[in-house]
């Protein structure tokens, strides 16, 4: 009787170890609430691009504020301003070079610059991957999370595993895959599962099986 009760431990002991072996052992990414105070390397800004549509709204003058494209060549024209170079900037990085440039014919001008429509280029962009409701690529904004780019793609099918997928940050030697919990973000709306992201970021969510 020992005999056998030792055989079943020694099984159930095996079944364990086996288990322990299955279990993803894919580093969690930590929640928003944990992460350190964001600096400008965690919480990186959007940087424009070419194609990009600008809105750039000068107070208290009307007539030198417009829409405006980037060119291919990274440069944009505006009311005064000829010829500046738009990419590669923030948002804000370009309102203050604008504000320079008319300090020239305006007094103490105030500039806003607001990204209209993204033209982003892979490094800007957080790309969703399978079983999204709407998969494709996204432009990264300043302070965005997994939460926003999940309501951005119309959330998970009903075939999602969620809680299996995977963020993938970086590339080549530098890469690294994070696990993150889509099902108790989405389904259970368990907030300590959103996380924050970067750009660049790819998010692959992979089918249940079964």
């Amino acid at each position: 009787m020992k005999t056998v009760f030792k055989a079943c431990v020694a099984g159930a002991a095996g079944l364990l170890l086996l288990a322990g072996c299955a279990t993803d052992t894919t580093p969690a990414i930590q929640a928003a609430s944990a992460i350190d105070v964001p600096t400008e390397d965690t919480s990186p800004s959007y940087l424009i691009g070419p194609y990009d549509e600008l809105e750039v709204f000068v107070w208290r003058a009307d007539e030198l504020s417009t829409d405006v494209t980037v060119r291919p060549d990274g440069r944009i024209s505006t009311p005064l301003v000829k010829d500046m170079m738009a990419a590669g900037k923030t948002p804000s990085e370009l309102s203050q070079d604008i504000e320079q440039a008319l300090a020239a014919y305006v007094k103490d001008p105030e500039v806003t610059v607001i990204v209209g429509q993204f033209s982003s280029t892979f490094d800007q962009q957080i790309r969703v991957i399978g079983e999204a409701q709407q998969p494709r690529a996204i432009p990264y904004q300043t302070g965005m999370t997994v939460l926003d780019v999940m309501l951005e793609v119309g959330g998970l099918t009903e075939f999602a595993s969620g809680n299996r997928a995977k963020l993938i940050r970086g590339r080549g030697d530098n890469q690294q895959t994070y696990r993150v919990r889509l099902n108790d973000l989405m389904r259970r709306g368990d907030v300590s599962a959103n996380v924050p992201v970067r750009p660049g970021d790819v998010i692959l969510i992979p089918e249940t099986l079964f």
